[in-house]
């Protein structure tokens, strides 16, 4: 199993930081270690407080176009992020600091996708780490996700934000999970704050990994019948609003289950598009489950993502029988294809798992 959202190369850029050690990227710079442009260094900080040596640190391999955008949604999710903060009474809260910002995916390994014809748009994936637990809760984020929607001139590609605490990043690194691994592997380092060390990854056993990965199927797999079962039960009710929320259930619980087994990891979202990326960067066959050629079939999508709030709250969401028809017809198709890119990871950890016992 391809695992294409955790890939090859990934480069960085990152504020310069202050005195002696102003200096010395500036000296390294100049005698090729970086590239000074404007005050700002193509160095992750300083490159003697990098403490993971693998993570690159120069975005020549993206256009200047794109540099400056990455540059733009730096700047732009610290400032939202110091505005979001700034009310807050409680000292863990009002003090919080983001660590680090971090690019993964398509954009750091230098394939990203820029499809107009089939509307297909690479993210620009950021992990951003923060200095406390509660830091991570969504509140914090809306604002920053707001003004990173790609609406404006200054910046043009959609942005993803996944937020973890250090901690529980150097805990997932100590546990050895695929996701962060990769990323600290093959990470592109925007901005880094002196002292906040990652851990080196540990190796995850295969027997370790594949126990998880089943537990992960048996879960998200159940609870996604669970709930197509309560939409049919909606639907034959003739309560299509509930039948529509029951199967962006579905739809999400399914999504999980394929990261969670793939990768071991999946973030706390109930967004369906950006699940569906997510999840089609993984396995490109889960595309097959959603065709989005015509406006019918557009619309009868954005039906189902909007279902997990204005369903069940808003008075003026609609739902037709033939749209709920296309929808439970779907939603079949992408259960059957999660099994499948589902199954073949497992066994794929199997043969790895019997290969080192």
């Amino acid at each position: 199993m391809p695992r294409a959202l955790w890939g090859r190369a990934a480069f960085s850029w990152a504020p310069p930081c202050g005195g002696e050690d102003h200096r010395w990227a500036r000296d390294n710079a100049r005698s090729g270690g970086g590239q000074v442009e404007d005050g700002v260094f193509s160095l992750a900080v300083c490159a003697r407080i990098a403490e993971t040596p693998a993570m690159k640190k120069s975005l020549d391999h993206l256009p200047l176009r794109k540099q400056a955008e990455l540059r733009q949604v730096v700047e732009t999710v610290r400032a939202a992020f110091e505005e979001a903060i700034s009310t807050r009474r409680a000292a863990r809260l009002k003090d919080g600091k983001i660590l680090k910002v971090i690019l993964y995916g398509s954009y750091a390994r230098g394939d990203w996708v820029h499809d107009p014809v089939g509307r297909y748009f690479s993210d620009f994936d950021l992990l951003i780490v923060v200095d406390h637990e509660d830091l991570t809760d969504g509140e914090f984020w809306h604002e920053a996700e707001n003004r990173t929607m790609p609406i404006g001139p200054d910046i043009r590609t959609p942005v993803s934000l996944i937020v973890h605490s250090l901690d529980d990043v150097n805990e997932q690194l100590d546990r050895g999970r695929y996701f962060f691994a990769d990323i600290v592997r093959e990470g592109v380092l925007l901005y880094d704050t002196p002292g906040a060390k990652l851990q080196k990854p540990a190796d995850l056993k295969a027997r370790v990994a594949l126990e998880e990965a089943e537990r992960h199927f048996e879960k998200w797999m159940a609870s996604a019948a669970s709930f197509r079962k309560v939409a049919a039960f909606c639907m034959s009710d003739d309560e299509p609003n509930l039948a529509a929320f029951n199967f962006h259930q579905t739809a999400e619980h399914l999504y999980h289950g394929v990261l969670l087994v793939v990768t071991l990891y999946s973030g706390k979202a109930h967004n369906l598009a950006f699940l569906r990326k997510k999840a089609e960067v993984i396995d490109p066959r889960l595309a097959e489950a959603w065709p989005r050629e015509t406006k019918f079939e557009r619309r009868c999508f954005e039906l189902l993502r909007e279902a997990y709030v204005k369903a069940r709250y808003s008075e003026h969401y609609k739902i037709s029988a033939e749209e709920l028809a296309w929808l439970t017809e779907r939603v079949d198709v992408l259960r059957g294809l999660a099994m499948t890119v589902c199954q073949e990871r497992l066994g794929q950890l199997r043969d790895e798992a019997d290969g080192a016992d």
